[in-house]
């Protein structure tokens, strides 16, 4: 495990006792003068060495060259980036760092443009994740990353704020929060241990959290929650961290799937479908990451997030197939499949935020389903919305804070019969799997809002980029952060966020007079 630092300037040092790896664009790179970047190398270094490695790079789709043995490398960037990538080239970053780590105290140096310094940053932490169970790896005690920005204006350089580096520090812990919880095996990571991480976010923030667990769930109605869980030896939860604000002009909730760990039930998964679903709780994990960042970097509106904690496992007390389901949204579900489970969770999540909450502004993060990856792939969630410009913001947020999105149909005219039932109001899975189910899937969870909800929802299925290789990536930190970025004071986030976006055409209006501008959703 290693630390990870954030820094504006350029410490001194010298490759012989701290590595250093620099990273950029090329067009960046060539800019970048030696006597700007000569303190990292101490006399290991000249200038004629630096120019010929920068004059030697020729990126397809990256490359790199040692400056000095394998301790100073300077390594270029993908020179394209289509309309659907993030121009931070953040993706291309992450694996360039993971393959330059040198170990004990090292550093990386980024050369960006202000606007890619947020999303670099989160992708030097997806480089570093928190969590190991390999003998000897909690002795590392040493070891510290510290990555140092040189920001590009044109010809010039730049210096980053403390607050905009707080905020890159503050979403990257996030990010590495994330990520760890997606990791950790349900033996280290079930309800309980969920919920204790829950509680600490809390403690650390001044948040008391709500929790609602066991047969409590039952007697109040969360049918859904309830069923899921009910036949592991640590009972389901619902847990709510709220951030109050008072005469906010809005309320938003967060609402995670939080499924610790996901044998299918009785509709068991196979011997090799069931490994890595210990990662079915990476929505839940992502929202509790980009909550602990949000409230600290100062969420001016009232924001709550909603956890749908459950372990889907088999026994004797097990949801069964035509089994009829009780939902809190009053709505009543036949069980056609129980590896269908995380919709069940997060209707009632979804419902509680609206009967309860009054949110006016819903969004459920949720490893959904596996069509996902198949509909948009590794790198790109899929995203459904009752709203045209929310959607469109997240694909542009999406490309800002290198967590990208790209929509799926939403037509419940033409997806809603797949849950056709004679003896309940639907089914908990699609008659023709072949008829958009990452939809489809989506659909089902906002048939809970009630048909008369006013409000703007979102459904973001990240169940392909939730992890990459074996290692998770604590998608959706950044994203969540980002989207609201308009909610925060604090520049950087502003900048990835609708606020920075504003000139791209979207539509936004002011709250109040001399006030943040916010998306217009109606």
């Amino acid at each position: 495990m290693a630390a990870l630092e954030f820094s504006g300037t350029l410490e001194p040092s010298d490759p012989i006792e701290n590595a250093v790896l620099i990273i950029g664009q090329l067009k960046h790179l060539s800019k970048l003068r030696f006597e700007d970047i000569q303190c990292k190398f101490g006399s290991r270094v000249d200038a004629e060495t630096f120019s010929a490695c920068v004059s030697s790079l020729h990126p397809s789709p990256t490359d790199q060259c040692s400056l000095w043995l394998n301790s100073a490398t300077i390594a270029a960037l993908p020179l394209k980036c289509s309309r659907h990538n993030t121009p931070s080239r953040c993706h291309s970053l992450t694996k360039l760092v993971k393959s330059g780590l040198a170990g004990g105290q090292e550093y990386i140096v980024i050369v960006c443009e202000r606007e890619n310094a947020f999303a670099s940053g989160l992708a030097v932490a997806r480089a570093l994740p928190l969590y190991s169970a390999k003998s000897g790896s909690h002795n590392n005690t040493a070891r510290k990353v510290t990555v140092e920005f040189i920001v590009m204006e044109g010809d010039q350089i730049v210096t980053l704020s403390k607050e905009e580096l707080d905020c890159v520090r503050s979403v990257a812990d996030g990010v590495r929060l994330a990520a760890k919880i997606v990791d950790m095996p349900c033996s280290e990571m079930n309800v309980d241990h969920f919920l204790q991480e829950i509680i600490e976010v809390g403690r650390q923030l001044g948040i008391t959290p709500k929790i609602i667990s066991g047969e409590e769930l039952a007697h109040k109605g969360f049918g859904g929650i309830y069923g899921v869980g009910k036949a592991a030896v640590v009972p389901p939860a619902l847990a709510v961290l709220s951030h109050v604000v008072p005469n906010s002009t809005e309320t938003i909730a967060w609402v995670g799937k939080g499924i610790v760990y996901d044998t299918g039930g009785l509709c068991i998964k196979t011997k090799t479908g069931m490994c890595g679903m210990k990662r079915d709780c990476g929505g839940a994990a992502a929202i509790l990451g980009a909550f602990k960042a949000a409230v600290k970097l100062g969420f001016s509106e009232t924001l709550h997030a909603v956890f749908c904690l459950a372990d889907n496992a088999v026994g004797p007390l097990a949801q069964r197939p035509d089994d009829i389901v009780y939902m809190y949204s009053g709505r009543t579900v036949e069980i056609n499949n129980t590896d269908a489970e995380g919709r069940l969770v997060l209707a009632d999540g979804v419902a509680y935020a609206v009967k309860d909450l009054r949110s006016d502004i819903i969004v459920d993060m949720a490893t959904l389903t596996g069509a996902q990856g198949i509909a948009t792939g590794k790198y790109h969630a899929s995203i459904l919305t009752n709203n045209d410009k929310l959607e469109e913001l997240c694909v542009k947020v999406g490309r800002s804070s290198g967590d990208l999105v790209h929509p799926v149909p939403f037509t419940p005219e033409l997806h809603l019969p797949e849950f056709s039932s004679a003896i309940a109001d639907m089914k908990n899975s699609v008659a023709d799997r072949g008829n958009a189910q990452v939809s489809c899937a989506g659909l089902f969870i906002m048939s809970h809002l009630g048909q008369d909800y006013p409000g703007a929802w979102l459904h973001v299925d990240i169940a392909s980029p939730v992890y990459s290789g074996e290692r998770a990536t604590g998608y959706g930190v950044g994203l969540l952060t980002a989207f609201f970025g308009d909610r925060s004071l604090n520049p950087l986030l502003r900048l990835v966020g609708p606020n920075g976006l504003v000139n791209n055409g979207t539509a936004m209006e002011e709250d109040e007079e001399d006030g943040p501008k916010r998306l217009k959703l109606n």
